[in-house]
Order: structure tokens, then C-alpha cells, then sequence
């Protein structure tokens, strides 16, 4: 009966061990999983190549695929006329500015100088996308529509022009090269080799030098909810709804470019 009892004692404190030690080898297991040994990741390689790091040795955009024609935001470009109260229409003149610039899409505002090398890698993917048939703004220069036209004004309407920019949308990831391995590797992805996630829009532009776009006058009814927003803006160019999207007390009338007088090139 003893040797019994003593044996029963013996295989209840191995299960005890046993237990004990489960706990160990699975924080064990799970410290290298969650601890990569100094990788870049998708963030610091994309704060990296904006901040054109001397740990860089190279910065490129990799272009994946592109889309031309691909409208910008619908932006008022010009004062509003007012014609409220009025039962008849009204002849008023416009004085109508538009600007367009290459944009990145990698954070608000960020632009990439041509002195950089992630802002010289955008001005040569620029030129493959610069044709015979459409041709593109590839730097952060600023071009400019500008001219004054006469329009008329509807009863009892506020009147303004919108604008909505033409641009090439190419989108694809950067690939950053560092000039010391990390993690026994130099080369980086942001966000990931072959996405198509970071976006680059070069305007195009008119044969005359001025941005190609839609245009449209734009009237909308006074005493209605989308005239007491315009009324209450205190931003010069908001954001608008597009060309024929604004509803029942908007009405959109599109300008072709060709018609338009005075427009100054950049």
C-alpha cells in the first residue's frame, strides 16, 4: 500500500512541472514573432523618402497602373453674385481663377521638391506619362486659369462658377533603398511592393498652356438649404457637389474651355 501511495505522489508532481513550465515556452515562442530586428516598416519608409533621409541611398515611386481624365474636387472658383429677390435675371460679370499643381498623395500638403530624390523619381514617371495626345504638369509648379466673362444670373438665384481640374491619376508604392541593411535587408516597401496606394495626379494641360478642366456656371435658388450654406461660408474655395449633382435647387450649365476669353497662361 505504501509503494502504491508513493508512486501515485510521484506522476501528480511531474504534471505539476509540466504545467509550470507551458507558460515559459510559449512567451518564448512569441517574443521573436512580435519583435522584428529593426525592419523599416511601410511608415518610416514613407517618413523616409518625404523627409529625403541621409539614410537613403535611393527613393522611388514604382508606378502600377494609371487612369487619364480622372477628375479633381468641384471647387467654386469665383465670387458669388447675388440675385435674391429678384423676378427677373440678371447680367453679371465673373471674375473666375483656377490653379492646379501635381499632388501626392502621401499626407495633406506634401509636396516632393525636384531637388529631392523621391521628388526627381515623380518628374521621370511625369515624362512617361507625357504624350503627343496629353500633356501633363510633372512638377510642383503652379499653373493658372484666370479670366472675366459675363453670364446671366437666374430670379431670385445666387450665381458662381465651378471648376473641377482634368488630371492623370497614377497611383503605385514606393521602394526605398537604405544605405545600411536592416533586419539583413536594404531594400523597403511602402506600402507593400505591387500596391497601388500611393497616388500621384498630374494636371494636364491645354495645347495653350492653361489647365484643362471641366467648367461650369452654377445657380442656385435663394431661401434654400444649399444657398444658406454658400451664404454662411466663409471659405473662398469650398467644396462643392460635381456638375449636375447638386440637386432639385441647383441648376449646372457647362462652359466648354474653347469659349472662354482672356485666359492666362502660366
Amino acid at each position: 500500500m505504501t509503494r502504491a501511495g508513493r508512486s501515485r505522489s510521484h506522476r501528480s508532481k511531474k504534471k505539476r512541472i509540466v504545467l509550470a513550465l507551458s507558460p515559459l515556452v510559449a512567451v518564448a515562442v512569441a517574443v521573436p514573432l512580435m519583435n522584428p530586428a529593426g525592419a523599416a516598416t511601410p511608415s518610416e519608409v514613407t517618413a523616409d523618402c518625404s523627409a529625403d533621409s541621409d539614410k537613403l541611398e535611393n527613393c522611388e515611386f514604382v508606378d502600377v497602373q494609371f487612369k487619364r481624365d480622372s477628375l479633381g474636387p468641384n471647387q467654386r472658383v469665383s465670387p458669388v453674385s447675388d440675385n435674391c429677390g429678384s423676378t427677373g435675371t440678371a447680367s453679371k460679370t465673373f471674375n473666375v481663377s483656377a490653379s492646379v499643381t501635381r499632388i501626392i498623395q502621401l499626407e495633406d500638403g506634401f509636396t516632393a521638391d525636384g531637388g529631392t530624390k523621391l521628388g526627381n523619381s515623380f518628374f521621370e514617371i511625369g515624362v512617361k506619362f507625357n504624350t503627343s495626345e496629353i500633356n501633363i504638369t510633372r512638377d510642383d509648379k503652379t499653373t493658372t486659369l484666370a479670366f472675366s466673362r459675363t453670364d446671366t444670373v437666374q430670379a431670385d438665384s445666387l450665381g458662381f462658377f465651378m471648376w473641377s481640374a482634368k488630371r492623370t491619376d497614377v497611383s503605385g508604392f514606393l521602394k526605398a533603398t537604405y544605405k545600411e541593411a536592416q533586419d539583413g535587408q536594404k531594400v523597403f516597401f511602402s506600402p507593400s511592393e505591387g500596391a497601388a496606394d500611393v497616388h500621384v495626379f498630374y494636371p494636364q494641360i491645354l495645347k495653350n498652356g492653361t489647365p484643362d478642366g471641366r467648367l461650369w456656371l452654377r445657380n442656385v435658388k435663394c431661401g434654400s438649404p444649399e444657398a444658406s450654406g454658400i451664404q454662411n461660408s466663409t471659405r473662398a474655395l469650398r467644396s462643392e457637389p460635381g456638375f449636375g449633382a447638386g440637386g432639385e435647387n441647383v441648376t449646372d450649365v457647362e462652359i466648354p474651355l474653347s469659349e472662354v476669353s482672356g485666359a492666362a497662361a502660366p
